[in-house]
């Protein structure tokens, strides 16, 4: 994070009280060894609201988001794995830093000035997430910053020139800050040594009332988009941009998710549910809020904001069990619902979309912010 005050990043653990109101916490700990024989470590973030974070930097990942519910009773609202071994086997995205470019390319393939690049096909014909080995199966160097009232961990790699089948040398870092006003800010910032092209995105699954609570579909749930992008059988967008007005993809005025997820509507039944972009109705470039999800018997809240143009609403359709589940716990469809703000996908094959294009040593930025409270 720019112009924060580093922390000791060789202490296990740091106490934050410069004279200030607000007794932040981060703990750093081994989490484990990854299959070639790398140290892995886990940091825990805590603040005066019993609000708790837990990441990873293998993966950049978030493991764990624990928040107080409107009694002060705190549940783990993030779906995710006991252990480092689940993370390096995940498929599912639990907690995924996605990368270097989230969501679908059409035909597996690009052209950038004239020359055609081509990437592995991890999803029938297309690529997914950028490829089985996304950006959630790296490891990434750590730095610890106070900035505020906030406590910031950073994670930063250079992507090389072709990982993955993408141009350029990509200098990136994401930073994961937790602020005493139960905001979880996500920042990207990436630059690039030649043109390419970038999605970058969180694949965090919320279930409000609890990671092992069962089905998130009574959960509510407000999104500000007039329109969405609706795709064809491989769930690629079609190109255009559709009306939400009269249809099940309408979340306007909040609704419980899974009130029309199993109507006979076409794009609900290509997908199982949802799995769509939406046109995020944006005023200006400036980070905004764009959902809101609540969970009405625990009280819970979830508000996102961001600076992107678009967010995947995922009501984690074609999720099953996994081995190393926290708590053994049986994760099924429906169980968990991403928010993954976001270029369009397939911008990239798409110049009706916003352009997913950064230029030479052009330095890209976004926000997206989960912020929870309690009513």
């Amino acid at each position: 994070m720019k112009n924060s005050k580093d922390l000791d990043k060789n202490h296990d653990f740091q106490n934050i009280k410069k004279g200030m109101d607000y007794d932040m916490k981060i703990e750093k700990k081994l989490y484990g060894l990854t299959n070639d024989g790398k140290e892995a470590y886990l940091y825990t973030v805590t603040n005066d609201k019993g609000m708790e974070v837990s990441f990873t930097n293998y993966g950049a990942c978030i493991v764990s988001i624990i928040v107080p519910d409107s009694k002060g009773n705190k549940a783990d609202v993030v779906l995710g794995y006991d252990n480092l071994e689940g993370y390096q086997e995940d498929q599912a995205g639990f907690g995924a830093f996605i990368g270097r470019y989230a969501n679908r390319i059409s035909e597996g393939k690009f052209v950038i000035n004239g020359k055609t690049y081509e990437l592995e096909k991890n999803d029938g014909n297309n690529t997914l997430h950028g490829g089985s080995k996304g950006y959630n199966k790296c490891l990434y160097e750590t730095e610890i910053f106070q900035d505020e009232d906030m406590i910031s961990v950073e994670f930063s790699r250079l992507s090389p020139h072709m990982e993955q089948g993408f141009p350029g040398n990509l200098d990136i870092s994401v930073t994961y800050s937790l602020s005493e006003a139960n905001e979880l800010m996500i920042e990207y910032l990436v630059v690039s040594d030649q043109d390419t092209i970038i999605n970058l995105t969180n694949h965090s699954y919320f279930n409000l009332a609890g990671h092992n609570s069962g089905s998130a579909l009574d959960h509510k749930l407000w999104i500000k988009a007039n329109q969405y992008n609706p795709t064809n059988n491989e769930l690629i967008p079609t190109g255009e941009l559709k009306d939400v007005t009269g249809t099940p993809m309408d979340f306007r005025k909040s609704k419980s998710i899974g009130q029309d997820i199993d109507l006979d509507y076409e794009p609900l039944r290509i997908a199982r549910g949802y799995d769509h972009n939406y046109v995020l109705d944006l005023s200006g470039d400036d980070v905004e809020k764009v959902a809101q999800l609540v969970h009405e018997d625990s009280g819970r809240v979830m508000e996102v904001f961001t600076d992107m143009p678009g967010m995947q609403l995922y009501s984690s359709n074609m999720l099953e069990s996994v081995k190393n589940s926290k708590d053994g716990a049986s994760y099924n469809r429906g169980q968990g619902i991403c928010f993954e703000t976001q270029f369009f996908p397939n911008s990239c094959n798409t110049p009706e979309f916003p352009s997913s294009m950064i230029r030479a040593g052009e330095e890209f930025e976004s926000v997206t912010i989960y912020k929870f409270s309690a009513k």
